[in-house]
């Protein structure tokens, strides 16, 4: 095959794959023309479920596959898609970096679109440099430490933080903004822009959503990917050569690969285009050693060579392949990291004790510690959640915790029959339960107090019923106690006083949402009486 058709080959697919990446994060979410029946959901008759297979992504995500099996210790159901692309991996090379990662691809655009290296500087940019044994630093970091039961992989996964970064805030961001445009155009007095607003407002409402959606931290994870890819523009695919761990397992598993690069001397004339082309920073002008764990396959090198110095070829590997050069500091560094993490992370006492009374999680979620184990912070319950109450957390559930999912009830609400959640998380942080199951056991994720200070008939002596009218429990875990009270001016009221019933209290948080006292609710939900937890109760025998 030609060079130039490699190329084409590999740009194709790199698009179709960054195409499916964008089509299955706008699909994780519910749709308008849904409609699920309420009592056929809590009956067990019909559950709210996605037709896509959103989590596509992560279950060919060889490190996610690894280090859930090294933390949890089993195997998780849906991950030969991950095997799969180890064992094309050890036949082909990193083609998984070249022909399909969604972030890496975003990376080559952005090193593609206006460089700032060019000429001589783009030549020296891109040869081998100790910065890339960083990589390997973080990936044998992610594995010790997920060995003795942290899971960390999810902060540096490229398919991770990829969805992460683009569902929680520049799709956000974007919708944000164009909303901002379409309002202003409504209020235009010119008829054409008025139209062309709600024109406007029906093609993007699908993608970015009906209403304005924000994120606890969205603003420093936002900030981040836009680092990220700046640093293209010192070193094209900065974060592929330097930081990807998936990247460093991928270069370790391709040590004995069939694909080679084959050079001839005698046809180079030293131009180094072929070095000024090279992603991956493999060194592949001839005279120099090709460096096969770092060659992402873009074949740019060998269409750029003119003289058909360079070809790629199938050939056994030989019994002396050399393998990946992760440096000595950069393995030893990682050891020391992964295995101090886990045990630096409980020294706050949040997964000693018990937890933040303000760390919600999920209905369905496992136990803190093999929470912590699986859940790859990759934001795909956050995204699909249809109230936004899933918000990644900061401080709630210490370091070890760092952006894994839990509930904001002044942002949002747990829907009584939505699982959601649980039915789109790929390794099984968060159980897939059916709507029956959490209805019927129920699954608690918390429980509701009343602040009788802040609540208007208890300190006002004003009607209220919201809460008791919201809650969705049946019977009803707000009921309202009517009672007599002094009112200035000698006056006698008649007020209903809302009380908590803790027996049927699931903790869905619509009562505190939906409370008129607003900024802080006089009614709210804390962690205690969740069912994952046999600590974290209120009553005895609960």
């Amino acid at each position: 095959m030609k060079p130039r058709h490699l190329t084409w080959l590999r740009r194709t697919s790199q698009g179709f794959f960054l195409l499916l990446f964008l089509f299955l994060l706008v699909q994780a979410r519910l749709s308008q023309d849904v409609y699920v029946d309420y009592s056929a959901a809590v009956g067990g008759e019909q559950d709210l479920r996605l037709g896509e297979p959103v989590d596509f992504f992560f279950r060919i995500d060889p490190l996610i596959w690894l280090t859930s099996l090294l933390s949890d210790r089993r195997w998780i159901a849906g991950f030969w898609w991950a095997v799969g692309i180890v064992a094309g991996t050890v036949l082909l090379g990193r083609f998984f970096c070249g022909f399909v990662c969604p972030l890496g691809t975003m990376h080559h655009l952005a090193s593609w679109l206006r460089p700032a290296l060019k000429g001589g500087r783009m030549i020296r940019a891109n040869r081998k440099g100790p910065g890339q044994r960083v990589k390997y630093f973080v990936l044998i970091a992610c594995l010790a430490a997920a060995a003795l039961g942290l899971n960390l992989a999810g902060l540096m996964d490229p398919l991770s933080f990829a969805f992460r970064s683009v569902a929680l805030a520049v799709v956000p961001g974007i919708g944000v903004g164009l909303r901002g445009i379409f309002d202003a155009m409504a209020r235009s007095d010119i008829k054409i822009l008025n139209l062309m607003s709600y024109g406007g407002e029906v093609l993007v409402s699908p993608i970015f959503g009906y209403e304005d959606r924000g994120y606890q931290t969205a603003w420093f994870i936002g900030l981040l990917f836009l680092v990220v890819l700046f640093m293209n523009r010192i070193r094209p695919r900065f974060w592929c050569r330097s930081l990807c761990p998936l990247g460093a397992l991928l270069g370790i598993c391709s040590r004995f690969s069939v694909l080679k690069l084959e050079k001839d001397a005698s046809r180079c004339t030293n131009c180094q285009m072929c070095t000024g082309a090279c992603q991956g920073g493999a060194g592949p002008q001839p005279g120099e050693a090709w460096e096969k764990s770092e060659c992402l396959l873009c074949f740019n090198c060998f269409e750029t060579c003119r003289q058909g110095a360079l070809s790629f070829r199938f050939a056994l590997p030989g019994i002396r392949s050399k393998g990946p050069d992760m440096g000595r500091r950069a393995v030893l560094g990682g050891l020391v990291a992964g295995l101090s993490l886990p045990l630096l992370a409980p020294l706050d006492s949040r997964m000693l004790g018990v937890a933040d009374s303000r760390l919600i999680r999920p209905p369905g979620a496992l136990p803190e510690a093999r929470f912590l184990a699986l859940c790859q912070r990759c934001g795909l319950c956050m995204k699909v959640c249809p109230t936004n109450v899933l918000h990644p957390t900061l401080g709630e559930a210490g370091m070890a915790g760092f952006w894994t999912p839990h509930c904001i009830m002044t942002r949002g609400y747990c829907e009584y029959t939505c699982t959601l959640c649980g039915s789109v998380c790929p390794t099984g942080a968060i159980e897939k339960i059916t709507a029956a199951e959490k209805t019927g056991r129920p699954v608690r994720i918390g429980s509701a107090y009343v602040d009788r200070g802040r609540c208007l008939p208890w300190a006002g002596n004003g009607p209220c019923i919201v809460c008791e009218e919201h809650c969705p429990t049946s019977p009803k875990a707000i009921y309202l106690h009517e009672s007599q009270v002094q009112a200035p001016h000698g006056r006698t009221l008649r007020v209903q006083l809302p009380q908590v019933d803790l027996k049927r209290c699931v903790g869905c948080g619509i009562c505190a949402n939906k409370c008129p006292v607003r900024g802080r609710p006089a009614i709210r939900v804390i962690a205690a009486g969740e069912t994952r937890s046999v600590i974290n109760q209120i009553l005895l025998g609960f």
